[in-house]
C-alpha cells in the first residue's frame, strides 16, 4: 500500500473522532432517554423492535427503540423480557410492564451485563408483562426476517443441534445453544469468529453473486447492482450489526467509485463505513466486536497489499499464503484485544485458521444451497455431503482445542504496552517498503519507548481494590514493588483470576485468609507458592510479621467498622469461627493494612470502603 494513502483528509478526521471520543465520550442516557422514566410503577410504552430476539429457556429478549412512555415522547432504547411473547423484528409493539436499571456488578476483570448494554447506549430493562403489536412491519422487512427464520428451521429439522448452530452461525451469526465445552473448543482453537456473521461474509456473498451474473451473462453494472441487492438483502438478514453494515459500506464505496470511474480503494471504502458508524453511534468505539472487526480488516488491507507474493507461484499456493498472511496480521493485530478481553491466547489458531477460513466459506455456500434445494424438495441431493461437512468441521475444531498450547493463560496489557506494540506492529506491515519503513522506524521506536516509560512511571504507585458482590469480599493489592497479594476468600478462583490478570499479573505472591475457618472456595491455585497463609498456625499469629520480597507483613488483630466509621478491635484468641486476623502490607515508607475480611483499607490516614456490587481503588 502507497504511503500517501496516510495523507488522506479523511483517515486523519477518522483518527481525530476516535482520540476525542476514546478520550471524552462516556456512554450516557440522553436527556429523553426512557432511563429516566424509571419507577416503582407499571408504564406502557411504544417502540420499535431492533434486533432478531435472543433465545432463552424462560424468555425471548430483544431490544426495542422507544417511541413514546404512558403517551409522553420519549427516545433510546430498552431491553425488554418476553414471558410468553415472541417478538418479531422491525415490528412495532405496545409494552406494559416495570422498568429498571439492567442488573449488573461491577467486579474488576468479570463480566458486567450492565456496562456491556451500556456500550449499546441501553440502559433501561423491562420485565414485560402484556405485549401486542401495534404496527407489523412493512412487507419486505417480513420477507427478510421469514427468509432468515425459514433458513433456521430448515437447519435445526435436518441436522443435530450442535450442528445446526454451527450451521446458523456461519451462514446467519445465529449460532443458537451451542454446549459450553464446543464453544470453549472453538475458543481454544481461534476460530470463535468464524460462528459471527462477519465482513467477509458480506464479501462473499457479493462475490458469489458476481460469479453467478456472470455465468447468466448479465452486463458488469447490472451485475454490480444485482450484487449489491443481493449483499443488502443478506447483512439485514445476518442481523446488520457493526461489522456487517461496515462491510456492506465498504461495497457501496467501492461501486460508486467504479461508477464514478475512480478507484476508491477499500481503505477508503472502510473509513467511510467507519466514520458513518461513528457518527451515529459513537458509544461503538468502545465496543469489543467494533474494535475487533476494524482493526482486522485494516491490518488484511495493509498485509496484503504490501507483502506482495511471488506470480510465479501456483495459484493453490498462493491462495493458501494469502489466508497464512490474511491470518497472521489478524492474530497480530487482535492479540491486544483478545487477551484483555479473554485473559489467553490461542497459539494453534494461526494454523487452525489457514484450514478452517476455507471451510467456513465452503461451509457457508453448501448450507445456503441446501436450503434452496430443500425449497425444491430435492435437498436430499446435498444432505449426506452438508452434514458430513459440517460434522467434519466441529471435528476439526475440536482437534486444534485439544493441544495443550492451544489456549495459553494470559494478564491483561496496560496501555503503554498496547500503544508501543501497535507502533512496532505498523512498521512491521510496512517493512517490504524499505525506504518508508526506514523513515517511520525511529519515529515507532520513539513512541515505543516512550508509551512503555510512561506506563512503568505510572505503575510504580502501589494500590489496593476493594471488591464486593452481595457483601462478599476480598482485597486486591499491588505494592509499588511489583508484590501481589490477595486478602480474603470471599470470591471464587476464577472471578479472582479474572481480577489478577486485568491487573497484568497471572499469580499472587501470596494469598491472606481472615480466619481460620474452612474457607468456601480453595484459593490456592491462585497463589505462586501454592499456599493459603491462614491465622492461628505457626508463625501467623497478632504480632507476627513475615516477608514476602520487599514486602514487611505483619498480622495485628481483626481490626473492624461499623457503617458510621466506628472502629473497634477484636483482640483475644477463643478458639472459634468468630477470631481473624487483618494485615498490614510495608514497604520502604508505604504502608497499607487491610481489615474487617477486606471490607476496609487505609494508607497514609486515608480510608476506603467497600461498596455494595463495585470495585472501589485505593492508590497507596
Amino acid at each position: 500500500m502507497h504511503p500517501d494513502v496516510y495523507k488522506r483528509p479523511l483517515l486523519w478526521c477518522l483518527a481525530a473522532l476516535i482520540l476525542w471520543l476514546v478520550c471524552f465520550h462516556r456512554p450516557a442516557p440522553a436527556k429523553r432517554d426512557i432511563f429516566h422514566a424509571i419507577t416503582s410503577q407499571t408504564v406502557t410504552l411504544t417502540g420499535r423492535v431492533v434486533g432478531f430476539p435472543v433465545h432463552k429457556p424462560k424468555s425471548q429478549n430483544v431490544a426495542v427503540r422507544v417511541y413514546s412512555v404512558n403517551g409522553k415522547p420519549a427516545a433510546g432504547k430498552v431491553y425488554a423480557r418476553f414471558a410468553d411473547f415472541d417478538p418479531q423484528w422491525q415490528d412495532t409493539l405496545e409494552l406494559k410492564g416495570r422498568l429498571q436499571p439492567p442488573y449488573g456488578i461491577d467486579l474488576l476483570g468479570n463480566f458486567n451485563w450492565r456496562a456491556y448494554l451500556a456500550k449499546q447506549q441501553i440502559f433501561t430493562e423491562i420485565k414485560v408483562s402484556q405485549s401486542r403489536v401495534l404496527r407489523p412491519a412493512p412487507r419486505p422487512l417480513r420477507w427478510v426476517r421469514n427468509l432468515r427464520a425459514d433458513i433456521l428451521r430448515v437447519f435445526a429439522q435436518s441436522f443435530p443441534p450442535e450442528l445446526a448452530s454451527i450451521a446458523g452461525g456461519v451462514l446467519l451469526g445465529e449460532r443458537g445453544e451451542i454446549s459450553p465445552k464446543l464453544y470453549a473448543a472453538f475458543q481454544d482453537s481461534g476460530a470463535i469468529h468464524l460462528l459471527v456473521a462477519s465482513g467477509g461474509n458480506v464479501g462473499f456473498v457479493t462475490l458469489l453473486t458476481l460469479g453467478a451474473c456472470a455465468l447468466l451473462g448479465v452486463g458488469r453494472k447490472k451485475a454490480l447492482f444485482i450484487s449489491l441487492a443481493v449483499a443488502g438483502i443478506y447483512t439485514i438478514a445476518a442481523g446488520a450489526d457493526a461489522p456487517l453494515v461496515r462491510a456492506y459500506f465498504m461495497a457501496v464505496c467501492a461501486c460508486i467509485g467504479y461508477f464514478l470511474g475512480r478507484n476508491s480503494g477499500v481503505l477508503q471504502g472502510l473509513l467511510v463505513s467507519c466514520l458513518l458508524i461513528l457518527c451515529f453511534q459513537p458509544a461503538s468505539v468502545f465496543e469489543t466486536g467494533f474494535q475487533m472487526s476494524f482493526l482486522a480488516t485494516l491490518a488484511i488491507i495493509i498485509c496484503l497489499n504490501n507483502y506482495q507474493l511471488p506470480g510465479k507461484w501456483p495459484g493453490w499456493l498462493r491462495f493458501f499464503a494469502q489466508i497464512f498472511l490474511a491470518t497472521l496480521a489478524t492474530q497480530l493485530v487482535l492479540l491486544p484485544i483478545f487477551t484483555n478481553v479473554f485473559y489467553k491466547v490461542s497459539v494453534t489458531g494461526l494454523v487452525a485458521n489457514m484450514i478452517l477460513v476455507p471451510w467456513a466459506s465452503l461451509l457457508m455456500g453448501l448450507s445456503f444451497s441446501y436450503y434452496v434445494l430443500c425449497l425444491l424438495h430435492a435437498g436430499f441431493l446435498l444432505h449426506t455431503l452438508t452434514l458430513w461437512c459440517l460434522e467434519g468441521f466441529k471435528t476439526a475444531v475440536e482437534f486444534f482445542a485439544s493441544f495443550p498450547l492451544s489456549a495459553v493463560p494470559a494478564a491483561a496489557w496496560g496501555a503503554g504496552s498496547i500503544i508501543a506494540f501497535y507502533a512496532m506492529l505498523f512498521w512491521l506491515f510496512h517493512w517490504p517498503r524499505r525506504e518508508f519503513s526506514r523513515r517511520i522506524f525511529w519515529v515507532c521506536a520513539a513512541v515505543a519507548g516512550l508509551a512503555l516509560a510512561v506506563q512503568a512511571w505510572g505503575s510504580s504507585a502501589g494500590k489496593v481494590f476493594l471488591l464486593n458482590e452481595w457483601n462478599k469480599n476480598a482485597a486486591l493489592v499491588q505494592m509499588p514493588g511489583g508484590e501481589v497479594f490477595i486478602a480474603g476468600e470471599g470470591f471464587k478462583a476464577e472471578q479472582l483470576a479474572a481480577a489478577l490478570y486485568k491487573m497484568g499479573v497471572r499469580k499472587a505472591d501470596a494469598v491472606l485468609a481472615f480466619s481460620a475457618q474452612p474457607a468456601q472456595y480453595d484459593l490456592a491455585e491462585l497463589s505462586k507458592t501454592g499456599q493459603v497463609i491462614r491465622p492461628f498456625e505457626p508463625g501467623v499469629w497478632p504480632g507476627d510479621e513475615w516477608s514476602v520480597g520487599k514486602v514487611r507483613v505483619e498480622v495485628v488483630w481483626g481490626i473492624h467498622q461499623n457503617r458510621r466509621g466506628n472502629r473497634w478491635i477484636n483482640a483475644g484468641y477463643s478458639g472459634t469461627e468468630r477470631d481473624d486476623v487483618s494485615y498490614c502490607l510495608q514497604e520502604g515508607e508505604k504502608k497499607v493494612c487491610i481489615g474487617a475480611g477486606a471490607r476496609f483499607a487505609e494508607t497514609e490516614g486515608r480510608q476506603l470502603s467497600s461498596q455494595r456490587n463495585r470495585t472501589v481503588k485505593l492508590k497507596i
